[in-house]
């Protein structure tokens, strides 16, 4: 099996690319939760609900979020009752979050009632939560500290940042499954994700890192940046809110202590010789995804290097 750990859509795009090529039955999927939210009483998982629709054949690859051909009548009944509508949620896409919120109010666990949500679409890969417990990530602004989500949708990632926290991780365990199959995965993909948003909440879960660091097997991770902008988002401004480069190198920081090998845009050739003296080394190609051959062409590069 081989084990990917991701937040949101850059993550989406290597996963599409990964099972086109492989039986997806091989794949495990840790996926971030510190973007999870509560909105109009339902428990929304946005990281896990893209790769979901992503392997359910469902994502809409133009928006890059929710569910393809999705309709937004109940959100706009909503907005008419009064309600802030600053969140979009579609009609299907109500209907995954009805269900995770009542399973989960019935005492199910959010691994339990991922792996049912996904089981229900026909997804055969392995998607797991990077916790059961809550772990919320909140990011300090002139506005105070607010969630990511506020920051990232509502505020469209327009504010200045001077912190970053995860809220609830020091109390948070892996979630069932995550660290086995961490030890027992034939390779490790880190996946183009914002390093501090996305894969930084899943680090940040006790026991997770020290299992990468004590892991023999090959870590393999994908740039979310070119240059000092990121491909989608705002990673480069993340990395600096928290003292790193706004580059390729600053994510190799971020890794450095489990991470063997990094894929790296062509653009950013100059910054081998720095990442590689971090002792991780470096694999220059084309990391855009705009297009499945593209998907493809990223996965196959990776797939290669486990074989």
């Amino acid at each position: 099996m081989i084990a990917v750990l991701t937040g949101g859509t850059g993550g989406a795009k290597l996963i599409e690319g990964l099972v086109a090529e492989i039986d997806p039955a091989e794949l495990a999927i840790i996926c971030n939760t510190g973007d999870d939210c509560e909105f109009y009483g339902l428990n929304i998982s946005p990281d896990i609900d893209t790769i979901t629709y992503t392997l359910g054949g469902l994502s809409d690859s133009t928006k890059g979020w929710g569910i393809r051909g999705d309709t937004f009548a109940v959100l706009e009944q909503l907005k008419r009752l009064g309600n802030d509508g600053w969140f979009n949620l579609g009609d299907k896409d109500l209907a995954t979050h009805i269900t995770r919120t009542d399973l989960l109010r019935q005492g199910h666990a959010l691994s339990a009632v991922t792996a049912r949500i996904a089981h229900a679409l026909g997804i055969r890969a392995t998607i797991l939560p990077m916790s059961d417990q809550r772990v919320e990530t909140r990011v300090t602004t002139p506005l105070g500290e607010i969630s990511f989500q506020e920051f990232f949708v509502k505020q469209r990632w327009s504010l200045d940042v001077s912190a970053i926290r995860y809220a609830g991780v020091e109390q948070s365990r892996p979630a069932a499954g995550v660290l086995e199959t961490i030890h027992n995965a034939r390779a490790i993909v880190i996946c183009p994700s914002n390093p501090i948003t996305s894969i930084g909440p899943i680090l940040a879960v006790p026991g997770i890192r020290n299992a990468l660091r004590s892991t023999g097997t090959p870590i393999i991770g994908v740039s979310p940046l070119i240059g000092s902008t990121a491909v989608s988002g705002p990673a480069h401004k993340l990395l600096q809110a928290v003292g790193l480069e706004p580059s390729t190198l600053g994510v190799a920081v971020c890794y450095r202590d489990f991470l063997k090998l990094l894929f790296i845009a062509d653009d950013d050739q100059h910054l081998s010789r720095q990442i590689e003296a971090l002792g991780v080394g470096v694999r220059t190609t084309d990391i855009r995804m705009p297009s499945v051959p593209d998907k493809r062409r990223l996965a196959l590069e990776i797939l290669s290097l486990i074989r």
